[in-house]
């Protein structure tokens, strides 16, 4: 191959490398609660917001509840999406679990959540193609039967 040859290719090469690397995940952004399931039926909520952010190779995730009308920081965590684990910590900064995230495919997050208090949950996160919705669906088993639970947030 002439040198002009190899310096185009590398070009291309670069281009496509380039911004996958720099690229910002889906998941990232300000998303609120729009419904929850817990087997499949609608189950009321309390106002919720879902901040994720990016730091380095890190995404943190904030959620936060309202209290007169103030949004507080209620649970988050800090994780890698190598299947990593990271602590998980209520409004006080106490440890209250666990959690492991890692790619599941296009726009999609498997995670494996653990706490002393309750018992362990496998799900993913899934942001739509066109970006405005996450979301979170996770089973656990509780009593001897499983739960199965679902979150829908909008991007906003």
């Amino acid at each position: 191959m002439r040198p002009a040859h190899v310096l185009a290719a590398s070009a291309i090469l670069l281009a496509a490398i380039i911004p996958a690397w720099g690229a910002e995940p889906p998941l990232v952004g300000t998303w609120r609660l729009d419904r929850q399931e817990i087997n499949g039926q609608q189950a009321n909520s309390e106002p919720m917001t879902l901040k994720v952010t990016q730091s380095g190779d890190k995404l943190a995730f904030a959620f936060s509840v309202p209290v007169n009308n103030i949004y507080f920081v209620s649970m988050s965590y800090t994780v890698k999406l190598d299947g990593s684990e990271a602590d998980v910590k209520n409004s006080q900064g106490d440890k209250v679990g666990s959690i492991r995230i890692t790619p599941g495919g296009p726009s999609q997050y498997k995670m494996v959540l653990k706490s002393p208090n309750r018992p362990e949950s496998d799900g993913k996160l899934t942001v739509s193609p066109d970006g405005k919705t996450l979301t979170s669906e996770a089973e656990s088993q509780q009593g001897g039967r499983t739960i199965h639970s679902k979150q829908t947030f909008s991007r906003y």
